[in-house]
């Protein structure tokens, strides 16, 4: 065995810290301060810092099995040990090996036992989580020991504590002692205190189950304290098993309403919710949430929602609801399928008023319960469909119930080629609809609906064939088109017939037209900045002939509004039930602001204009014959030259009346993050509805001229800041608040506050007000209502105020 080594002076060794290599290690120090004794103090002048190999990218996370063939590297004043038993550091004590790195004045390393005792000023940096304390005992690669009076700081969420002892048990658990939790951030000054801070005499951390577990806990909130015995939350954003927060809130129908959620984190692609509700006024409900994304099928997600009230002390009897969506593949005998569901029930007709801050479509008065299925096979298109409608109907404003589809099968035939493109649908609908209620009203009172709510159920069958032939010449495209339409119904009962001997009727229609398009490019400049600008002109004519269809019933037309995505269209009706008798003229160009650099579209400003070359004798009972040869005038525009503005607008202008016959103007002015503002004004003569809505979130120190701090997306803007949010939705029509949603947002670093208060129309006569508080502990949880979700539903672009999505923090943020 070789002599004890004296000590070495000041150096930097990087090692394999493996056993069975004692002897080397010995002869490698030996090596060192042979060196250093010839060269003198030109060691120490002349000493860098190791430098690791050139990357791209920095690698966040290590696994144990990368950790344990990384290489060792030590740094001290001075190194001393004996070969094949120990290391020791002196002053400056440094030891790093992966993501982890151990600075103490002394460590003494037990190679035998693989085990390292730290003194002194003792700092562990482990992927970036930082423990700081007076001494440490430790198994390097076990990562198992204990650490005296640390003081220590999490990477993920920000929070940070002290504890008189913390014991590791492994890489992924520990057991902190008589411990304190917080994310406020420490101020200046000895009689400085976090407004939140946990204490617990017992805290289980566990990074694999993203876990922290306070056991004896009390949490205190300003001057508020209260005992929470056992109680977990999460150490990232990261999902965990556990009871969530509680949510509170009070509304005019249900009073006071408590909902205490219990979060199951089934799988990496699966969790669930369990909730327990109670309402003041109406009892207890039960609910769930089940929610699924399934990686071996590409695009499959969908979730399930059950809610369920034995007893409502109000209405009496039982209430429920269920709610189920998924979208994307499934297997059938081996094959693969794409498989959508969206299907909606409830208990009863009141239950849209009585929850009306209800999941999804609950809350709507037409709930369907859609299913379909389909395969596509190179360019073949087949699809079996199943819609049928729940109908919420009330006393004050009954609704006809919509025909159901059950079944529906199509099967479509495209191909799209350079020369030809051949398209073929085929579809047959049983449409059905219990309509006794309204045909007997309709009747009753001589409606000039009558036709539409008596008619008979029926089973339609349409095949339609399509040929195009794309002909481009230049910068101009034009493509004629033949489509061939037939139609056939077989009704059930006395038929459509006046005397009831028609069981059967079918109709054949064509139709042709022709497509020219051009565009044309040219530089210019505008506010100073280069620009491509383009002009696009357009001319579409489409002719149809006169079919009289006033015997068919209708199911599924309705005419189409009149707008820039349906003004170059064969017909204007949807559906297959009417065909316009056409024969019309559409003029149109758009020219366009593109960025040529990007691509990217600065301006859009478009306008169209059909001349009807033949009076439209096809028509919706009710619907007003038109018999002006020039239709209205379509005037688009969107202005986007900048970050900061959006303008769009589409008008409908009547040139007779120099009147709008329907206008949708609207405008954002976001300058920077948590800055925004939402104006829109929407104007439609026909049914005297005119509309103004305001949406904004805009923070109010701004006001006193505290711009706040430029912070990276989802932090925030700084300390102390309020914020105001709101969305107002006017009738000027009826010189009233529809629909008002109003609240504050403060942010105090380590903890938010909201308040929101929210109405909702449910009737002319009937609404529905409530008001929701939260307070939220930054990195630890949300106590109180949820006003989130309808802050980020009902105010566009709306941005939350700690979101670390966005921003995931990175190990090399507290690089030692």
């Amino acid at each position: 065995m070789l002599p004890r080594f004296g000590p070495c002076h000041p150096c930097s060794i990087s090692i394999p810290m493996n056993r069975g290599i004692g002897t080397k290690v010995m002869r490698l120090l030996a090596t060192v301060c042979l060196a250093q004794a010839v060269l003198g103090n030109a060691w120490g002048q002349e000493r860098t810092t190791p430098q690791g190999r050139s990357s791209n990218a920095l690698q966040e996370k290590i696994s144990s099995e990368q950790r344990a063939l990384r290489p060792t590297l030590i740094e001290a004043d001075v190194i001393s040990g004996t070969p094949d038993i120990e290391l020791k550091l002196q002053g400056n004590a440094t030891l790093r090996r992966a993501d982890t790195l151990i600075r103490a004045d002394r460590i003494n390393y037990d190679i035998e036992q693989d085990r390292m005792h730290a003194f002194g000023s003792v700092r562990l940096n482990r992927s970036g989580n930082v423990f700081e304390g007076t001494e440490l005992d430790l198994s390097v690669d076990a990562f198992s020991g204990f650490f005296s009076k640390p003081s220590y700081r999490f990477l993920r969420g920000g929070g940070y504590g002290q504890a008189s002892r913390i014991e590791f048990i492994d890489d992924q658990r520990a057991v902190a002692r008589d411990a304190n939790y917080t994310t406020c951030t420490a101020q200046p000054g000895p009689g400085w205190l976090p407004e939140w801070i946990i204490k617990a005499t017992r805290l289980d951390l566990d990074n694999e189950r993203n876990e922290a577990r306070a056991r004896g806990a009390t949490l205190r909130f300003k001057d508020v304290t209260v005992p929470v015995p056992d109680i977990s939350f999460p150490l990232n954003e990261n999902r965990k098993s556990g009871l969530l927060p509680p949510l509170i809130g009070v509304d005019t129908i249900n009073g006071l309403t408590y909902i205490q959620p219990y979060y199951i984190n089934l799988a990496p692609n699966r969790d669930a919710t369990l909730t327990t509700n109670v309402y003041a006024r109406r009892g207890v409900s039960l609910g769930g949430e089940f929610r699924y994304l399934e990686s071996t099928l590409p695009d499959t997600r969908g979730e399930i929602r059950l809610n369920y009230m034995p007893q409502d002390e109000l209405r009496g009897g039982q209430r429920w609801s269920y709610a189920q969506q998924h979208t994307g593949y499934t297997q059938l005998a081996g094959q693969d399928l794409r498989l959508n569901v969206n299907l909606n029930r409830v208990s009863d007709d009141n239950y849209w008023k009585d929850f009306p801050f209800s999941f999804g479509a609950l809350n709507q008065r037409l709930l369907p319960a859609d299913f379909q299925l389909s395969s596509t096979r190179g360019e073949w298109t087949t699809s079996l469909r199943s819609l049928r409608w729940q109908t919420i109907q009330d006393v004050n404003s009954p609704l006809t119930p919509p025909y159901n589809r059950s079944p529906q099968v199509q099967v479509q035939y495209n191909r799209f080629g350079e020369s030809w493109d051949v398209g073929w649908t085929n579809d047959l609908t049983a449409f059905s609809a219990d309509r006794m209620q309204a045909c007997l009203s309709s009747q009753t009172s001589s409606s000039a609906n009558v036709q539409t709510d008596c008619q008979p159920n029926a089973n339609r069958l349409v095949s339609q064939f399509r040929l195009a032939r794309p002909i481009q010449t230049g910068g101009l495209t034009l493509t004629p088109k033949l489509m061939v339409t037939g139609r056939q119904y077989e009704y059930e009962g006395a038929g459509m017939g006046a005397d009831g001997s028609r069981y059967a009727q079918a109709q054949t229609l064509p139709t042709f037209s022709l497509d020219a398009m051009a565009r044309f490019e040219r530089n210019t400049t505008l506010q100073g900045r280069d620009w491509i600008q383009t002009l696009e002109p357009r001319a579409f004519f489409v002719h149809t002939p006169y079919r009289d269809q006033s015997m068919f019933p209708l199911y599924d037309s309705a005419r189409y509004d009149f707008n820039f995505a349906t003004v170059f269209t064969e017909n204007a009706y949807s559906g297959y039930d009417r065909i316009a008798d056409n024969r019309l003229l559409t003029l149109g160009a758009i020219t366009r602001f593109l960025n040529p650099a990007d691509g990217s579209e600065g301006a859009r400003f478009g306008i169209a204009q059909r001349l009807r070359l033949k009076e439209q004798q096809v028509l919706l009972p009710n619907e007003v014959k038109l018999n002006d040869r020039l239709s209205d005038l379509l005037l688009g525009a969107t202005i986007n030259l900048n970050r900061q503005w959006l303008i769009d607008s589409t008008v409908q202008f009547n040139p007779k009346t120099n009147t709008s016959e329907r206008s949708a103007i609207g405008a954002r002015y976001n300058p920077s993050p948590y800055r925004l503002v939402n104006v829109s004004y929407r104007n439609q003569t026909q049914f005297q509805s005119e509309l103004i809505d305001i949406a904004w979130q805009w923070p109010l120190n701004d006001l006193w001229g505290d711009r706040g701090k430029n912070l990276s997306p989802g932090q925030g803007q700084g300390d102390g800041r309020w914020y105001s949010v709101a969305r107002m939705n006017y009738s000027l029509q009826d010189k009233r608040l529809i629909d008002t949603l109003m609240g504050l947002e403060y942010d105090a670093g380590c903890w938010l506050g909201r308040v929101v208060v929210q109405q909702q129309q449910l009737g002319v006569l009937v609404n529905n007000r409530r008001i929701m508080f939260q307070l939220e502990f930054s990195g630890f949880g949300r106590v109180g209502a949820n006003p989130l979700q309808q802050l980020q539903t009902q105010i566009p672009r709306y941005q939350m105020l700690r979101d670390t999505r966005l921003t995931p923090p990175s190990r090399f943020g507290l690089y030692d």
